[in-house]
């Protein structure tokens, strides 16, 4: 019996054997991708992956892919073996310098690195792998003016690669760690009031090891009377994928929320997606909550945006508010026009806020433009204007104009 059970199991295993090697090389690599990210079994993806290559010994996908498994495994003498036998034999294919490149980087080996990526864009000056690994290798080099300038090329030929992007912004933190900004805004009232509204900001902001911080002075005049709001706002990271938003606002005057609090938490998802939830906090002469969610896409040049705003009422309503954004980048991550669209007010527009005070069930349109662009390579200078058509009153609608202009600098 045990000699039959023992013929059957050796009849078994050469019948898979025999099966597999009837496979094609194509077919035995989807066999051991599978093998790899389905089932974490990177022994079998290495097995398959040489019987592959056994029958087609300069299929360079597949002698990649091999070199990541055993980068993956920990194998990196054998991922540098296979990796090498690609650049002597096909010195032009990309995906190898992308890939020797991450290893190298993966093993503290910066230097080697920056030399394989930069061979790998002697072949291809435009690849948007090579160059943003070649960005993130300069800035782990503390080489960070060369960072920002291979971010900055990566960003011309797309203006939409979140990961440059965010890599880009970090970089600037790193090189001018100080930036302040001074901004104006106007606001006209064709019936609703009969003067105009005033704003004058100030901020300082400064990057420390645990992500951004910031000052904010405000001063407005509205309804003929002046007002000072004090604000400190700061943007932890936690990790790549999440960062958050905290911030707190007080002021003495009866134009601005008494206090003034938020926190957001943000995720940078696959496929250029970022989501966030959070919470607003209003005090002027009673406590108003608002609830707030956002989904954003990167498409090319292109980043598009859909907020809400949620307030619960008394008797249950609920006032809400959407908003629709999009942005065009024409060269670096501070160079973009911008269009919105959307119903309701938001707590974060510091200039309408107020309205909080008086009521949020009543409905506004708005339209809103703006124009962002880096010169002389620290300033960064912004015209934006928003149009409102709000309700006031119960069934009473009137027009509200504001234009701003902004000035910042970065240290």
């Amino acid at each position: 019996m045990r000699a039959i059970f023992s013929t059957v199991v050796l009849l078994f295993l050469c019948g898979a054997l025999f099966a597999q090697d009837n496979l094609s090389s194509d077919e035995l690599f989807q066999e051991a991708r599978k093998a790899a990210f389905d089932r974490k079994d990177y022994p079998e993806a290495i097995r398959l992956c040489r019987i592959a290559l056994a029958k087609s010994p300069d299929y360079s996908d597949i002698r990649v892919f091999l070199g990541r498994v055993y980068t993956w495994s920990d194998k990196i003498d054998s991922a540098r073996t296979e990796f090498r036998y690609i650049l002597e034999r096909q010195p032009a294919y990309e995906d190898v310098y992308v890939a020797i490149t991450d290893l190298e980087y993966w093993n503290d080996r910066p230097a080697e690195a920056l030399q394989h990526v930069n061979k790998g864009l002697e072949y291809h000056p435009k690849s948007e792998e090579l160059l943003l690994r070649k960005a993130k290798v300069l800035a782990n080099l503390k080489q960070l003016h060369g960072a920002a300038e291979t971010a900055n090329r990566l960003l011309a030929i797309n203006p939409g690669n979140a990961a440059a992007r965010s890599l880009l912004n970090g970089i600037k933190d790193q090189v001018r760690k100080n930036k302040v900004d001074l901004s104006y805004d106007y606001t006209y009232f064709d019936k609703r009031f009969d003067q105009p509204w005033h704003m004058l900001s100030l901020s300082y902001g400064r990057q420390t090891p645990l992500g951004s911080v910031i000052g904010r002075v405000n001063y407005a005049n509205k309804f003929g009377e002046g007002g000072v709001q004090g604000e400190v706002e700061a943007y932890p990271r936690f990790s790549n994928t999440f960062y958050s938003y905290v911030g707190f606002g007080y002021s003495g005057n009866d134009i601005f929320p008494r206090y003034r609090a938020g926190f957001s938490l943000y995720a940078n998802l696959p496929r250029s997606f970022e989501a966030e939830l959070g919470f607003r906090y209003l005090y002027f002469s009673s406590s108003t909550w608002v609830y707030t969610a956002s989904l954003g896409k990167y498409i090319s040049n292109f980043w598009f945006n859909f907020r809400t705003y949620l307030t619960p009422g008394e008797d249950n309503n609920l006032s809400k508010s959407f908003n629709l954004t999009a942005r065009y980048y024409t060269a670096g991550a501070d160079d973009y026009f911008t269009l919105g669209i959307g119903t309701g007010i938001s707590p974060d527009d510091q200039r309408n806020n107020i309205n909080y005070k008086i009521n949020t069930n009543l409905m506004t349109y708005k339209l809103n433009l703006a124009w962002q662009r880096t010169f002389a390579r620290q300033n960064i200078i912004g015209v934006y204007g928003t149009w409102f058509y709000e309700e006031y009153q119960p069934d009473t609608y009137g027009n509200q104009v504001n234009v701003g202009v902004s000035l910042a600098r970065r240290f």
